[in-house]
């Protein structure tokens, strides 16, 4: 055991069991099929999640974005991983393809110790070798955090502000983000992507507010 853990005891993300970054009953929890989320604008390609926004989900995403738990966020990724290659399977989307992150303000990203949700592709990328992450988003400067506001200045709040850092062209996507509240940042995010030439096939979200 480590002295951080002495001094700080590990507990499960999703539940506080002692001893555990995700407990098995948790892990069980998630295995969840991703199911087809209806936003009416969101136009242009499915928006899937692969579980409500519950307390286990919601106590997991907290934890990893405001609590600094970065063990728990590949554990994310397995179930990440696990949702693309049911879609996959289903025919929804193909099996070769790369995972974009929804982009988050540099800020946060310093403060969290990184992206939660990069993180959470990157993890999902080391269990399947059909897939790459392609962090090709990114937010402007200005962009005001999106938590702070109601559902009507999210959308407005995103105007013009996502842009495209990398090469996407040709290239097949599927956007991914932790949570779906507004869907201002997915709708946001996939019209950047097919204006700069992406084969966007759809959204998946942990979870779904």
């Amino acid at each position: 055991m480590s002295v951080r853990e002495l001094i700080f005891p590990r507990a499960c993300a999703g539940c506080r069991a002692p001893g555990h970054v995700l407990c098995a009953q948790c892990r069980e929890h998630l295995r969840q099929a991703p199911y087809l989320v209806s936003r009416p604008r969101l136009l242009g390609a499915p928006v899937f999640a692969l579980g409500p926004y519950s307390d286990i989900r919601r106590n997991i995403i907290i934890s990893m974005k405001e609590q600094g738990n970065r063990g728990v966020r590949d554990h994310i990724g397995a179930v990440v991983a696990a949702g693309v290659a049911h879609l996959a399977a289903r025919g929804e989307i193909p099996r070769e393809l790369c995972l974009v992150p929804a982009p988050t303000r540099r800020r946060s990203a310093r403060m969290r110790g990184g992206d939660p949700v990069t993180a959470m592709c990157q993890g999902a990328a080391r269990r399947q070798r059909s897939l790459q992450v392609s962090e090709a988003l990114s937010m402007g400067a200005d962009t005001a955090d999106q938590s702070e506001l109601n559902a009507q200045d999210r959308w407005a709040n995103l105007q013009g502000r996502v842009g495209v850092s990398a090469p996407v062209s040709g290239e097949p996507a599927l956007l991914v983000d932790d949570v779906i509240t507004t869907g201002a940042t997915l709708a946001a995010s996939m019209a950047a992507l097919h204006a700069a030439g992406a084969t966007v096939y759809g959204a998946l979200a942990f979870a779904d507010a």
